[in-house]
């Protein structure tokens, strides 16, 4: 007897009542695995801020400021004001002065208010850059080292100023006689090195974390 048809071979797509294939279709249509929806293949992290992490911040700050208001001590307890003593010749001697002013000595002749105006806005930065902190992200880690450099410097020459109404500075950079450089402190230092760190995040970084 001649064998029946393979039926399977002349399997045609089953037709509705309109006439349309009612075929069934994929659930979702995926660009990978079909275990895995489309929407799924790619995934950018979420930005995490510092949070209870800002802690470990603020005790770099701390240790900036210990650090700075033990070498002002030792400045005052040391050395003669306007004395130099001779550290790495020619470029480097301890020098103790008073700064009466802001950075440069800006505006230190200008009669005592300028004691309270840059104590207020250095708590006012302080204060800023305390909450900063908390909201930075934790990947941001040379964003954070540069605000916490800068808050323990800014909270280092404050103390100066509500103490003492001045700041005390003692590293004299200078090349012999012919050329010398504003006198500076440790808190000088943190912030400025604070503030470069923070620059160069947002050139180099920023716009990488948020890609």
């Amino acid at each position: 007897m001649p064998n029946p048809p393979d039926s399977s071979k002349h399997e045609q797509p089953i037709a509705g009542a309109d006439g349309m294939n009612s075929s069934p279709k994929p659930a979702h249509v995926t660009s990978g695995s079909s275990l895995t929806p489309k929407g799924r293949l790619v995934k950018t992290p979420k930005m995490i801020a510092n949070g209870s992490r800002a802690f470990m911040w603020y005790l770099l700050s701390l240790v900036i400021i210990i650090v700075d208001q033990w070498t002002k001590w030792l400045a005052q307890t040391k050395l003669a004001f306007h004395e130099p003593v001779p550290v790495i010749e020619p470029f480097l001697n301890w020098t103790l002065a008073y700064n009466y002013g802001a950075a440069f000595s800006f505006l230190a002749d200008a009669g005592g208010w300028q004691k309270w105006f840059f104590s207020g806005l250095a708590l006012v930065m302080s204060l800023f850059l305390i909450g900063y902190l908390v909201k930075a992200p934790r990947q941001a880690k040379l964003l954070s080292v540069g605000l916490a450099m800068v808050l323990g410097g800014a909270i280092g020459n404050l103390i100066d100023r509500l103490m003492l109404g001045k700041v005390v500075d003692f590293i004299h950079v200078h090349y012999a006689d012919a050329w010398h450089y504003p006198i500076f402190n440790i808190a000088d230092i943190a912030i400025s090195v604070g503030v470069a760190m923070i620059v160069i995040d947002m050139l180099f970084f920023e716009k990488k974390r948020e890609a």
